[in-house]
């Protein structure tokens, strides 16, 4: 299918793109508050949401959560290497590019399409070292040198689902491996009642990492919603009461849960290794309504 485009918006004649890509139809809809603002949908589920007037505007509560974590992961300003397993509209490596100049960034997104699409109508700011690699996930990290990341971000849906490769304790290994010392894995997890998925999720980065903390909103960790968390790990002590404070004062205010609590909140959930693993669940259509 061919791009094609509707909605036009104002005298400047915004308009929408809808155009076909490796994982479903992707569109691209102007925001009418925001002058250059977009969301990408894939088959109708928001994706991401760009600034380009403001690559610091993060809209989606798992985006600012994640936000928080890069925020904390170093002094404020200081270059950082990332790598972002899952590209969307690549708005976390533009929040990094302008956040910490001169950081260097690898994406790693299997949409070769969606990649094509996002590059030819949100532009990438031309001095970002940002690189973006068109593979699997976990294929994509295994190329990653050992020990050159600061950071790793996972925040992989095929659909509306993780797949199941990017759950278990071996993805992790690799993970690690590309951490340096000290790093920091950061993963956008999205579950509903029961909560067996992020339960399971939690048991085994807990597997790998001396320390955790989630951030949610209450109502999911409680179970009675379908909804996203962020979970980060680090084998050195997390800055758990900053992130506790900004997870707060944010718009829709997040809970972070860490040590013995987080612990308990597994309820005896084991961890995941890939012989056992599963996709995460898929949302129910209301969360899309």
């Amino acid at each position: 299918m061919g791009r094609s485009r509707s909605a036009r918006r104002g005298r400047g004649a915004v308009e929408a793109v809808a155009e076909q890509v490796d994982g479903g139809l992707a569109q691209l809809v102007p925001d009418r508050e925001r002058a250059r603002g977009w969301t990408l949908l894939i088959d109708g589920a928001p994706q991401s949401y760009v600034d380009l007037d403001d690559p610091e505007y993060l809209s989606f509560e798992y985006q600012r959560r994640l936000g928080h974590v890069i925020d904390l992961a170093a002094p404020a300003g200081r270059p950082v290497h990332v790598v972002h397993l899952g590209g969307g509209a690549l708005t976390l490596a533009r929040y990094v590019a302008a956040t910490r100049p001169r950081s260097t960034q690898q994406v790693v997104e299997r949409d070769a399409a969606l990649v094509q699409l996002v590059r030819r109508e949100l532009p990438l700011n031309a001095n970002a070292r940002i690189r973006v690699r068109s593979t699997d996930a976990r294929e994509g990290l295994a190329k990653v040198p050992d020990g050159w990341a600061d950071l790793v971000v996972a925040d992989v849906f095929s659909g509306t689902r993780t797949p199941a490769h990017l759950t278990s304790t071996e993805f992790l290994d690799e993970v690690r491996r590309a951490l340096k010392p000290g790093g920091i894995y950061a993963a956008n997890l999205a579950d509903g009642p029961p909560l067996a998925h992020l339960r399971g999720q939690i048991a085994t980065a807990a597997a790998r990492f001396a320390q955790l903390a989630l951030v949610a909103d209450p109502a999911v960790l409680r179970g009675r919603r379908f909804g996203n968390a962020v979970l980060a790990a680090c084998d050195l002590p997390l800055p758990v009461a900053e992130l506790t404070r900004r997870a707060a004062s944010d718009p829709h205010p997040g809970r972070v849960e860490h040590g013995r609590a987080l612990t308990d909140f597994t309820g005896g959930a084991v961890p995941v290794t890939d012989a056992a693993a599963v996709a995460s669940p898929a949302p129910p259509p209301s969360v899309f309504q």
